[in-house]
């Protein structure tokens, strides 16, 4: 599977009826239907907005100056990265018929529920967009950086889309270790709580986890400078290119692992 196989015209257009079919079904019994993709994550916040800084006081020092953008983003950031998974597992045996009697390339399925995914996310940073304008946060350059953190994002949660779902072909347990896993990396990420909140070894370990540097990056470069990135807990770009590394090898594996099962989805659905 290479870049420019997805870029063709007809897988471009097949990819196209994918995420617009997903679409379809995702919301056509539902009274809210597009809207819900943007009230969920505003849901989310609002609680966690109410609970942590009313509740337990979080950033009672105003720690961290534009908070609920500063929430806000790391909520979305989770929501896209959990549909995209979630989504990606079922990519495959949510489409048996197609598997089974058209031939198409697979991946194609894979790649349209991260685009689906990536529509909503999109959606949501306009949401931020419009809380970034009302907090009145300053607009810094390093915002030229976050497309490239959107990047990063991207790759991390395709590459595991592609193992999830071929992993889910062979064993259908998988969507239960995976639930478990995500429970453990919401907590594991700095969603909720400040990393300045952690002890600092604890904090090493977790900012090995991609998305804890994604999400605290996309912080300091676009709402608050005061953001504690990976980087700054390993006091040198260690906290960067680890977890970077670490995004690089699962696509890479995760890519590999699909083409090497996808001759044999047909048999095993």
């Amino acid at each position: 599977m290479k870049i420019s196989n997805i870029l063709r015209p007809s897988n471009r257009s097949l990819i196209r009826e994918l995420v617009a079919s997903d679409f379809k079904l995702r919301y056509q019994n539902s009274v809210l239907g597009y809207v819900w993709s943007l009230l969920r994550p505003l849901l989310l916040f609002g609680t966690l907005y109410v609970v942590f800084v009313y509740v337990f006081k979080i950033n009672k020092d105003n720690t961290i100056p534009n908070f609920p953008s500063y929430l806000l983003l790391g909520v979305i950031v989770w929501t896209f990265f959990t549909e995209a998974t979630m989504s990606g597992l079922n990519a495959i045996t949510g489409r048996s018929d197609l598997v089974k009697k058209v031939s198409i390339p697979k991946y194609t399925m894979v790649v349209s529920t991260t685009v689906s995914a990536f529509v909503n996310f999109t959606l949501n940073l306009l949401v931020l967009a419009i809380f970034i304008v009302v907090g009145r946060v300053d607009i810094r350059a390093s915002a030229l950086l976050f497309p490239f953190l959107v990047v990063e994002l991207l790759m991390f949660s395709m590459g595991l889309s592609f193992l999830l779902s071929a992993l889910f072909v062979k064993f259908r347990y998988m969507s239960y270790i995976w639930e478990v896993t995500l429970q453990m990396l919401f907590y594991a990420t700095p969603i909720l709580y400040l990393m300045q909140m952690v002890p600092h070894n604890l904090a090493k370990i977790m900012s090995l986890n991609p998305l804890a540097q994604i999400i605290q990056d996309m912080r300091a470069v676009l709402i608050t400078p005061e953001t504690l990135t990976t980087k700054e807990v390993f006091a040198s770009q260690v906290g960067r290119i680890v977890p970077a590394l670490i995004v690089v090898v699962v696509l890479v594996f995760s890519v590999w692992y699909f083409k090497r099962s996808a001759s044999s989805f047909a048999e095993d659905l």
